[in-house]
């Protein structure tokens, strides 16, 4: 019987223009099915992150598909509660926005101003055309927000249609999980089947230890900015440090984007430039922080990927899923790590990944 296996395994070699058209095939199939991929992903990420309370409630001699149920319960409470604690913070500062809305103006005023100055200049250097002064048509452009809305209407409804999966999609996972891995095992030969093991064990320990390490550093990062938006006296400083808190998770671009809300807020408050630089560097500490100190404590001893990698994958999922795909872009690569790692002929990529 593996004489048999093996002949049909290498019957059919592959050459190196159909592995180009079977990665293109790969790549134009997760573009064109970014939806689906994504809240399975999201779903297996958070069945991994919620397991151990699973088995937990397990031992306690809790069936596994109730305790699948009441795990998904509690979390959907929890998460409802927290967006409508959310939501009347987001509404109190909406309706002090017009205090806001003033400096913003102001600056841009002053921005527009100096780029008509620059702009005058380079008229009059420039040579006045011939042939006289024509009629200018003016063109009312739409309502820029209106514009925006319109724009992603198509991507606000993939993902609330993803986010409506991802419950049962949740349940299914933790209720059915010795099933699926029974099934899963069966699609390999009896002879693979312990190597298969070893690589979903340790993909398991990688996924679980970046989920709940990331979740862990992103709480450490919300509090340290709401203390220090909060002594530092900044409005709205639970509110400011969430948003920064978690901006702040995302690599390389998180710290630029960590920066802007506590600087809107701050318009209003400061009129010299020495609090904005304030936060900026606070900010940035706390960035390179958790980059640098919490994120391989907690992490790096399970996800080995190195930072060439860890570039790479976030330019290219970034480019391919958007903002989902940075927050999705490690997971994945630390993945197809741990395969290489477990396939001999592909553990040189593995060794480039985490070298």
């Amino acid at each position: 019987m593996p004489e048999e296996l093996d002949e049909v395994r290498f019957a059919f070699p592959s050459t190196p223009s159909q592995r180009i058209i079977a990665a293109a095939i790969v790549l134009a199939f997760c573009y064109w099915a970014a939806s689906v991929i994504v809240t399975l992903l999201v779903a297996v990420l958070l069945a991994y992150f919620l397991d151990p309370v699973v088995v937990w409630m397990e031992d306690w001699h809790i069936p596994r598909a109730l305790g699948a149920f009441l795990v998904v319960l509690v979390s959907l409470v929890s998460l409802g509660m927290a967006a409508y604690t959310l939501v009347i913070r987001v509404d109190t500062f909406g309706a002090d926005w017009p205090k806001y809305r003033a400096p913003l103006h102001a600056a841009a005023a002053a921005v527009e101003s100096k780029l008509e100055r620059i702009e005058k200049g380079a008229s009059e250097i420039a040579p006045e055309e011939r042939g006289g002064t024509h009629p200018v048509l003016e063109v009312s452009e739409p309502h820029p927000v209106r514009t925006l809305l319109l724009e992603r209407i198509g991507s606000f409804y993939s993902a609330l249609l993803g986010a409506t999966f991802v419950p049962f999609l949740l349940f299914f996972m933790l209720a059915a999980k010795r099933e699926v891995w029974h099934a899963t095992m069966q699609l390999f030969p009896s002879s693979d089947r312990t190597q298969v093991k070893h690589t979903l064990d340790d993909v398991s320990v990688v996924l679980r230890s970046f989920v709940v390490g990331t979740a862990l550093v992103g709480v450490i990062l919300v509090i340290s900015s709401w203390l220090f938006f909060w002594a530092y006296d900044l409005e709205y400083p639970f509110l400011t440090g969430l948003v920064s808190g978690l901006f702040n998770l995302v690599p390389y671009l998180g710290v630029v984007m960590a920066w802007m809300p506590p600087m809107l807020i701050g318009l209003r408050q400061f009129h010299t430039v020495t609090p904005f630089v304030v936060i900026a560097v606070v900010i940035t500490s706390f960035h390179l922080l958790a980059a640098n100190v919490l994120m391989p404590a907690i992490v790096g001893r399970r996800v080995h990927l190195n930072a060439l990698a860890v570039t790479v994958s976030l330019l290219f999922w970034g480019w391919l899923w958007g903002a989902i795909g940075l927050l999705l872009a490690i997971p994945i690569t630390a993945t197809i790590k741990v395969v290489c790692d477990h396939v001999e002929r592909w553990q040189p990529v593995g060794r480039w990944l985490g070298g």
